[in-house]
């Protein structure tokens, strides 16, 4: 944790290796709307209810979503994670090239390491959660949602392992189980999402209810945008005993539904062929529309100028007055037939209307693909069937459309990532568009019985194989559509614990006046343990991606490595972090690292070798370089 420092302490800070902590936020956003709430630094609840100008008994019954685990799942949602991502360069694709990441874990652990680095910056969430059918997997048995838990699963640490489970509706607690396993991961990803983001959940009717709970739970109902229907099947059971299901769900939400807008879809050849321009009108084709309608302004006849008398059809209205009429007719916008003595009708100018069409809530099968489609598209790439039932790229690629920009460098991320078809579906629009959008999957190693391990295996090798189909589709054809350099690849990570051993003394209770027994025996090993406080297998790229995600840098962030008076520097998104990861730190490098007037410097505390004096004299030379150039220079050790 960070040090407490007094004004005159010289020290530098300790970087806190703990992921973001959503209770200190969220108190310290409480604390800049409504101080008044605070006493000797603590939320008086009674207060709180009162500013906001309401009291609500604590026996009385509330409108809401409750179920058996949910106060769990707030102490889940608040325990930070010390875990890290090691980078898996040999299991990536031009890693140091690449925006992209693939990511093996629990998915709970990563969203909360991503918080610091990844807060408000995604612009589209999709995931395509367990859909609780009683034979699908929702987490390991008796997983406590912590990292240990995982690393046990993951076979990352001695133990007898962790066993998949699935959620049988024998089970008294079926639907709560489902909801406990969402929720914290719900929330968490809302954090990531910028406030004109989107969140789109696919589920199908088993949950689709208490799913559009917790959603207006974790983003407030008034963000809801639209529930779709999707067509996955093309053909019907005839085995049902009552209907043959063939749609899924898509549940979207906005991050804030006053700053998201969706774009519309562009309009099919046969929209366009609706429009002509049989009399050479100068504005362009344009298509007849009724001038009547169910509704509108009344039922009077008009009399146009050229003596044509119109009237609504019985039980219809006029849809505009007599001088929006006059208008349209003085501005050729009134159609009356090739004769000129036809009903008339409303030329309804194709410049004149939207440049796309806005969606509908029901996406069918031919429009964006069904699940046959996806499993060849899995078969072609991969030579088996080995994943079940992933999404089509098609249906992804609607969404993309409907809420990135086109030919932007927009963030899209799915933490139930399965063969990786979001990835897929990025990497082929942004070839199409010429866009640049990133992709960030987070899928579980769960394992498989087919040739690939796991399902995070199968993840990583669809997204390989996709990015050289797609580089084979584009070869040779750079110079002639002019399209710019397209990311294939990704980086590779793996969910593990800290690169620095963890301190499990008790300061607050040690009393030096009792160093006796087995309590001074377990401080005194530890304090022998910590003499060199870095895991001895992990390498200066694992402790460097470390940094980066403590530090609230993207891993992807361009990374320069320097020679500074004889030492390995590190300089990070332009030299606004420098790092030095040597074991044997000098003054002089330090010098040169102030001189260079980065916003952070990172060392290593086992660098100082117990040098206290040369911590000093570093810690007074950015504090002096810092005052020379009435600028700040954060200067922490790890």
């Amino acid at each position: 944790m960070t040090e407490s420092k007094t004004a005159t302490d010289p020290r530098p800070e300790r970087l806190d290796l703990a992921s973001a902590s959503m209770t200190g936020e969220r108190i310290a956003r409480l604390r800049e709307d409504f101080p008044e709430v605070f006493t000797e630094g603590k939320v008086d609840f009674d207060a709180l209810k009162r500013s906001l100008g309401e009291w609500v008994d604590p026996g009385k019954e509330r409108f809401g979503l409750n179920w058996p685990g949910k106060a769990a799942c707030m102490k889940t949602i608040q325990q930070p994670s010390v875990g890290t991502l090691l980078p898996v360069r040999d299991e990536s694709v031009d890693f140091d090239a690449t925006q992209n990441m693939i990511i093996e874990g629990d998915n709970l652990e990563v969203l909360k390491l991503l918080q610091k680095s990844y807060h408000g910056k995604v612009k589209m969430i999709y995931i395509d959660p367990p859909y609780n059918t009683g034979n699908e997997f929702i987490y390991p048995d008796n997983f406590t949602e912590g990292l240990q838990d995982y690393l046990r699963y993951s076979g990352q640490v001695d133990g007898d392992g962790l066993k998949l489970s699935t959620n049988t509706e024998s089970e008294g607690r079926y639907h709560s189980n489902w909801l406990n396993m969402m929720y914290p991961r719900l929330f968490l990803a809302r954090n990531l999402l910028r406030d004109d983001g989107f969140m789109i959940v696919s589920i199908d009717d088993h949950e689709v209810h208490n799913l559009r709970s917790v959603l207006n739970d974790v983003f407030g109902e008034e963000n809801f945008i639209a529930n779709i229907i999707w067509q996955r099947k093309y053909t019907r059971s005839n085995d049902a005993k009552f209907f043959s299901e063939v749609h899924d769900h898509v549940n979207i939400y906005a991050r804030d539904r006053t700053a998201a807008s969706l774009n519309l879809q562009p309009r099919t050849s046969e929209q366009r062929a609706a429009y002509s321009n049989p009399d050479n009108h100068p504005r362009g084709p344009w298509k007849a529309t009724p001038l009547h309608a169910k509704s509108g302004v009344n039922n009077n006849e008009f009399r146009f100028g050229n003596g044509i008398a119109w009237s609504p059809p019985p039980g219809t209205f006029r849809r505009f007055s007599d001088s929006a009429m006059a208008r349209m007719e003085l501005e050729d916008e009134i159609w009356f037939g090739s004769s000129g003595k036809s009903q008339p009708s409303r030329k309804s100018l194709l410049s004149e209307v939207k440049e796309g069409v806005t969606p509908i809530t029901l996406w069918l099968h031919d429009e964006v693909g069904h699940t046959h489609e996806a499993n060849e598209e899995v078969k072609k790439l991969l030579g088996e069937a080995v994943f079940d039932n992933p999404k089509p790229t098609r249906l992804i690629r609607r969404m993309l459309e409907l809420t990135t920009e086109r030919g932007g460098e927009d963030i899209v991320f799915d933490f139930f990532s399965g063969s990786g078809t979001t990835a897929h579906a990025v990497v082929k629009l942004n070839a199409e568009d010429g866009g640049d959008r990133r992709f960030i999957l987070v899928q579980l190693p769960e394992p498989t019985e087919g040739e690939y391990p796991t399902i995070s295996a199968i993840t990583r090798e669809r997204v390989r194989r996709a990015g050289k189909a797609i580089a084979m589709e584009r070869a040779g054809k750079l110079d002639l559509d002019g399209a710019g350099p397209l990311d294939l690849g990704f980086q590779a990570y793996r969910l593990s614990t800290s690169n620095f051993k963890p301190w499990d003394g008790d300061p607050v209770t040690f009393d030096p006046a009792q160093r006796q027994g087995q309590l001074f025996g377990s401080v005194a090993e530890q304090l022998q343990f910590h003499a060199d406080n870095l895991l001895p297998d992990r390498t200066t790229g694992d402790i460097l991606a470390e940094i980066l995600l403590k530090s609230g840098f993207e891993l992807t962030v361009p990374v320069e490595r320097l020679d500074l008076a004889g030492k390995e520097v590190f300089s990070v998104g332009d030299g606004a972090l420098l790092v030095c990861l040597e074991r044997s730190l000098t003054l002089a490098v330090i010098e040169a690292m102030v001189a260079r007037d980065p916003g952070q410097i990172i060392c290593l505390d086992a660098g100082f070798n117990g040098n206290d004096q040369l911590k000093v004299n570093a810690a007074q030379a950015i504090a002096s370089r810092a005052r020379s150039k009435e600028s700040t220079i954060v200067f922490k050790v790890v």
